[in-house]
């Protein structure tokens, strides 16, 4: 059983999602940012850096039960200790890893900025903003000729697909306003409709 702390942000559906995509047995554990449930004794005694999403594998393969911080880390975690979602071949393993490491850290680097800079900075600027969003969408624009040709971003549904899919999600509005991004539009789709993965942005 794994044990999931997470809350409503792309960092914690991310896990969700392939949580669900891997069918894991886990149990969610909700906690309210604004009220402070992540810097709480227990919770840091986790994640000292009391941030989510984090998790605690109960049945951690030849192992004691381990404790996992960082969304991307624990995606790749969990498609090791499974099997799914790594694919077997080398080249499209390596490939799967740098497109994990594009939407983990480029495009979620920008998304969160995009979020910071509009509510949470102490001086706003549209022009901060705005630079923001065109860093996301150069990124969008590089998925999108990726994915021209091709269902996912390493040829076969991959932790790339997972990670990339919450923010998609998030600056699906961006994207559309922009435009010219048919290809990453098509992707976005076919994801959205699967089961596992409408069931794990639930969960967050």
């Amino acid at each position: 059983m794994i044990d999931f702390y997470t809350a409503a942000t792309s960092n914690g559906q991310r896990v969700a999602i392939a949580l669900e995509e891997m069918a894991l047995a886990y149990t969610a554990h909700k906690l309210s940012l604004p009220n402070g449930h992540q810097k709480k004794p227990e919770f840091l005694a986790i994640n000292p850096a009391g941030m989510i999403p984090a998790i605690v594998d109960q049945d951690c393969p030849g192992c004691k039960p381990i404790s996992l911080a960082q969304s991307g880390a624990i995606v790749m975690y969990l498609a090791e200790k499974t099997g799914k979602l790594l694919p077997t071949d080398a080249a499209k393993r390596a490939v799967a890893r740098q497109w994990l490491m594009q939407a983990c850290a480029d495009c979620a680097g920008a998304s969160s900025a995009i979020f910071l800079s509009n509510g949470m900075v102490p001086d706003k600027s549209p022009a901060n903003v705005a630079f923001f969003e065109t860093r996301l969408l150069r990124f969008f624009g590089d998925i999108d000729a990726r994915l021209n040709g091709r269902d996912f971003l390493a040829d076969e549904l991959s932790i790339a697909d997972l990670a990339l899919y919450p923010i998609y999600a998030a600056r699906k509005g961006l994207a559309e306003r922009a435009g010219g991004l048919p290809n990453f539009s098509r992707w976005g789709a076919m994801m959205a409709a699967r089961p596992a993965i409408v069931k794990g942005m639930a969960v967050a």
